[in-house]
């Protein structure tokens, strides 16, 4: 099974997505259950994370380059980590996914969720998410919570991208291939009231 969590930088999916793993390892010890990150989680797609994230060039980078970084590293997780791990019947639990770049790159820089939906198609191939979490916040509460301590551009861009970036969600939730693994979390709320509300709908078996 391959579980991601989506949401905007603030929102608590990548502390919801570390609860629920060491919930499902409790729950399931004889069952292979990992933690990835996107993009990271391996050595060369942590080495394009750091190119499309935290790198400072003189030139800009163009919004095209960045969607392809982003696939790049996507294809060496998805083949070598997450693809093996769910056919050998593991259980996969994912910080981001493609999701992002649709909202990121497709809607708030203006790409369009076409076109990166043809970027990762051979990237994703058939390793397409169970369950989609996505962590619902205002963006003004966003914006002020903890930022990456390793540097992310996204994070000091403005109010205006963020909300670019929630109707990309909006959207990616309404793909046919998406809206049926799709649930919306209310993100207020402690650490604790949140998880609550993702065990509420996880299934009761996996």
């Amino acid at each position: 099974m391959y579980i991601v969590f989506e949401g905007m930088v603030g929102s608590g999916k990548s502390t919801q997505s570390k609860k629920l793993f060491e919930y499902l390892k409790a729950k399931y010890p004889t069952r292979n259950i990992i933690h990835v990150r996107e993009p990271g989680s391996t050595i060369i797609a942590q080495e394009i994370r750091l190119l499309a994230q935290s790198r400072v060039f003189e030139e800009d980078m163009h919004h095209l380059t960045e969607a392809y970084l982003y696939a790049a590293a996507r294809a060496q997780l998805l083949n070598t980590v997450v693809k093996p791990t769910i056919e050998a019947g593991g259980i996969v639990v994912a910080d981001r996914s493609f999701v992002s770049s649709l909202a990121n790159q497709g809607e708030a820089r203006g790409l369009g969720l076409d076109i990166i939906m043809n970027i990762n198609k051979e990237a994703v191939g058939n390793v397409l998410p169970d369950m989609v979490f996505c962590m619902h916040i205002d963006v003004d509460e966003s914006l002020t919570r903890t930022s990456d301590a390793t540097g992310d551009k996204f994070e000091k861009l403005g109010r205006e991208f963020y909300e670019w970036v929630q109707r990309g969600y909006e959207k990616a939730s309404k793909l046919p291939i998406l809206e049926k693994a799709w649930r919306t979390i209310d993100s207020h709320g402690t650490q604790d009231q949140v998880f609550a509300k993702i065990l509420n709908v996880l299934p009761e078996n996996m």
